[in-house]
């Protein structure tokens, strides 16, 4: 992944004439000239960084540019930290499947759930099972009926060829 760099014109790379100049904390100085405005920064010791290079007159702040890249950055890393990655896990089911099994795979998905993954039901037909439909999707309901305190359905139950589908995601109200 390409980390996207963003490029900001310093001191005399400005090039506009006039500019509206803030003060570190963000409060309006004016609009003044580029040379004044660059007098004004070399006085601080800091740098005139160009904000809003868009707007009439163009946007600059006096500030410490290293600073400035640095905590850029820091947010940049906090706001990545925050991310969560959403991953699919899958439960397989049977339309045969012995109650036993039925609920070791029902207390695996609410796991799942639990930790905030998206879970894909997989109820696959084999042989002459195809014939009997509405028995996997009488056990695909009670499965979803199963976790419907911990899960919202996404995708209703549909054919993708011989097996039976149906896709959940973690319910907002019950992980409070």
């Amino acid at each position: 992944m390409k980390k996207s760099l963003k490029y900001y014109r310093i001191n005399y790379q400005i090039s506009a004439p006039n500019l509206r100049l803030l003060d570190e904390t963000g409060k309006q100085i004016g609009v003044k000239t580029r040379e004044e405005a660059l007098k004004l920064a070399q006085a601080e010791g800091k740098d005139l960084v160009e904000i809003a290079s868009k707007a009439k007159p163009p946007v600059v702040k006096i500030i410490d540019y290293k600073k400035f890249k640095y905590l850029e950055a820091k947010r940049e890393r906090e706001a990545k930290k925050k991310t969560k990655n959403v991953t699919v896990k899958e439960i397989r089911l049977s339309p045969f499947i012995g109650e036993h099994d039925f609920q070791t795979r029902i207390k695996q998905a609410e796991e799942f759930l639990k930790a905030g993954n998206q879970l894909k039901i997989n109820l696959p037909f084999r042989g002459r099972e195809i014939v009997h439909k509405e028995f996997g999707m009488e056990r695909m309901k009670k499965a979803i009926e199963a976790l419907r305190a911990k899960a919202k359905v996404i995708r209703e139950p549909y054919f993708e060829g011989r097996v039976l589908v149906s896709l959940l995601a973690p319910d907002k109200a019950s992980a409070i």
